[in-house]
């Protein structure tokens, strides 16, 4: 061995007699002359293995869900496809549903076309469906469009009575406000009579999203054929109070459609400072706006009360049956502490999904329809329980729809407001049996059922390694316009 240079030589041999062992490998000499440092192969440490377990099983679950959820969209889109493909005259207009969707409680409306976007839009797009929408950003916004669209259509087919004739003078302002409104949807009808251009034969259906927009949808649809045509007088008492002292505001519908809205609007507040009490000290601005605020009306007065359905006249233009709907499922939860529960959800979307779009393809496909059941149970959801309403002896199935979705509402849904005329979302579904029996559901035949189930959806084995993996993480661009449901956003292309 040289001391000069450190290095062994081949022949040397040691004090001990014994031969030298051999020197241990440095690594690759390419790395090593790059500079990179010797990785030797090893387990990771405890501190890893949880992690990367931990980090690996959640995002498994995520692709795994979202790909099966893919698949189930996919496969009920194949099912309504073929109504794509079948031409059209161009003397007619493809056919039309109407859109209920509603902000939940204690959201907005994002919440609502999100969920339109995600699991209703394809089907109804793969089927070459048009739609109208009627949105509510508010409680109570659903009712009142659904029941001004019925008293629209019954204002042309019913003649008005000698007491309408006689308001219609005072009534002046208010009518040229809607002819202003629906001057551009009569103009557009006027024109497609015209032309000849005619609506699409058959039913036309109507959608619902939600068990808060199916509550304001029955409102609303009882109030349409069995309210009048024209307001109330704002100036009547109800006849259920008279020779009642008024103990404070009344609510629910034991009041007058209208009472409590004018007494909100119209009682003078005191505007200066000497009409304030002198030992009272002024309000800073911010508690002004709340109590403001907390005086308005969240929704527009109902034109009649579920009190009067039994002694109301049914309008003699109401089809039979009426229009078949469709009540899809919208299941939202808030809250921190539902974590656990929202993060179970996100993992199941599939199941939604699955379900959201058997019942769109039975609405898009329209080949079976069935009335609503009433059933025998006399029992009522503690979260329904109201004392507005009498109790039922028996249920119909409208009213116990989607029913376990009210355990996931938020507590504003509960709460009651001052100058309110009616919680809708509060207070007990009511339904008047000659409503009641000529509302109709669409339903999914046994045939489609099973070319359902025999259609598995995406095809795995005709795809790239590529693309399937691009498939089950989600990646693929969405290329399609954006809608109303996106807040009329346009295109980047464009």
């Amino acid at each position: 061995m040289s001391e000069k240079d450190g290095r062994v030589d081949a022949g040397a041999v040691p004090k001990d007699g014994l031969p030298a062992a051999p020197p241990k490998p440095a690594g690759n000499p390419v790395f090593r002359m790059m500079g990179l440092p010797n990785i030797r192969p090893k387990l990771p440490s405890r501190k890893w293995l949880i992690f990367l377990s931990i980090t690996g099983s959640f995002t498994t679950a995520v692709l795994y869900d979202r790909y099966h959820k893919k698949k189930a969209q996919q496969r009920w889109c194949n099912i309504v496809s073929h109504i794509a493909q079948e031409p059209l005259p161009p003397t007619q207009m493809p056919r039309r549903i109407t859109i209920f969707l509603s902000a939940p409680p204690g959201d907005s409306l994002r919440a609502a076309r999100e969920h339109f976007h995600e699991y209703i839009k394809p089907v109804l797009v793969a089927g070459a469906m048009d739609w109208d929408v009627i949105e509510g950003r508010r409680e109570g916004d659903v009712r009142v469009g659904l029941a001004e669209k019925i008293r629209k259509r019954r204002s042309k087919f019913e003649e008005r009575t000698e007491a309408s004739d006689k308001g219609a003078a005072k009534d002046q302002g208010e009518e040229g406000k809607k002819e202003d409104k629906n001057e551009k949807e009569d103009l557009v009808q006027q024109l497609r009579d015209t032309v000849g251009v005619k609506d699409a034969d058959g039913v036309q259906g109507d959608l619902i999203i939600g068990r808060h927009t199916w509550k304001e949808y029955v409102r609303g649809l009882h109030e349409g054929w069995l309210g009048p045509l024209n307001p109330p007088p704002k100036d009547t008492p109800s006849t259920d109070n008279l020779g009642k002292p008024q103990q404070g505001p009344a609510t629910g519908d034991s009041a007058s459609p209208t009472s409590d809205f004018v007494e909100t609007i119209e009682d003078p507040q005191p505007s200066s400072d000497s009409e304030k009490p002198p030992d009272q000290p002024e309000k800073p601005p911010e508690e002004k706006k709340k109590e403001e605020k907390s005086k308005q009306p969240i929704q527009t007065p109902p034109y009649i009360l579920t009190s009067q359905y039994p002694s109301a006249t049914l309008a003699s233009s109401t089809p039979d049956p009426l229009p078949p709907a469709t009540v899809l499922p919208f299941p939202h939860l808030l809250g921190f502490l539902n974590t656990p529960v929202r993060i179970y959800r996100f993992l199941n979307r599939r199941h939604l999904a699955n379900d959201t779009g058997r019942e769109v393809a039975a609405l898009v496909l329209a080949s079976h329809t069935r009335a609503f059941k009433s059933s025998a149970d006399p029992g009522l959801s503690p979260s329904t329980e109201s004392t507005d309403v009498a109790p039922v002896s028996g249920r119909w199935e409208q009213e116990e729809l989607l029913e376990h979705e009210e355990r996931d509402w938020h507590q504003s849904a509960w709460k009651r407001y001052q100058g309110e005329p009616e919680r809708i979302l509060r207070n007990q579904m009511v339904i008047e049996p000659r409503i009641g029996n000529r509302m109709r559901r669409f339903e999914l035949g046994a045939e489609d059922e099973q070319r359902a189930m025999n259609d598995e959806g995406v095809d795995p084995a005709a795809m790239s390694l590529w693309a399937k993996f691009k498939d089950m993480a989600g990646l693929e661009e969405d290329t399609s316009a954006k809608g109303w449901e996106h807040g009329f956003v346009e295109s980047e292309t464009n």
